[in-house]
């Protein structure tokens, strides 16, 4: 695990990610075979995560993509919860404690904070990644910009 939360490690360590899945994501372009890789690797190297992956856009509403973590709601609707918001707003969604969020759903009651970030590739919104902590206020500034980064470099290179 990389410990992205350490004093003078957020950029250090998301730099590292990026390159990291560059590399692992350079010879392959297929959406499923990425995501799931994007999944597992979060999952792997960042810290203080108990859920990582994508719901997919599905006629305004989010499927379950890829993932890693316990059994997730399969469908969300558009502005249901942080992901439906994130999805609706085609705005990352940065939650200190999800138990406040309104409208929120639970789909694992040991989630205490969330990151949602829209995929947006050539202005079409092909779905949300999604990353829940069991820690509150696990997300900061740094993360939000590192993971928009690693998302952007998913999405450069992957077919959408």
């Amino acid at each position: 695990m990389i410990d992205l939360n350490s004093t003078g490690q957020g950029l250090e360590g998301y730099a590292m990610l990026t390159a990291q899945l560059e590399s692992l994501l350079a010879d392959e372009r297929d959406f499923i075979a990425n995501a799931s890789q994007f999944s597992a690797f979060l999952y792997n190297y960042v810290d203080d995560l108990n859920w990582a992956g994508f719901y997919l856009n599905r006629n305004e509403e989010l499927v379950l993509g890829p993932f890693q973590g316990q059994v997730a709601c399969v469908r969300i609707p558009f502005g249901k919860g942080v992901c439906g918001a994130a999805a609706a707003t085609r705005q990352t969604q940065r939650v200190e404690d999800v138990h406040a969020f309104p409208g929120h759903i639970a789909c694992d009651s040991a989630s205490n904070s969330e990151l949602v970030i829209p995929l947006i590739k050539d202005g079409r919104l092909i779905g949300v990644l999604d990353l829940d902590s069991p820690k509150l206020a696990r997300f900061a500034e740094a993360d939000q910009a590192g993971m928009e980064k690693l998302v952007s470099v998913f999405l450069r290179l992957t077919d959408c």
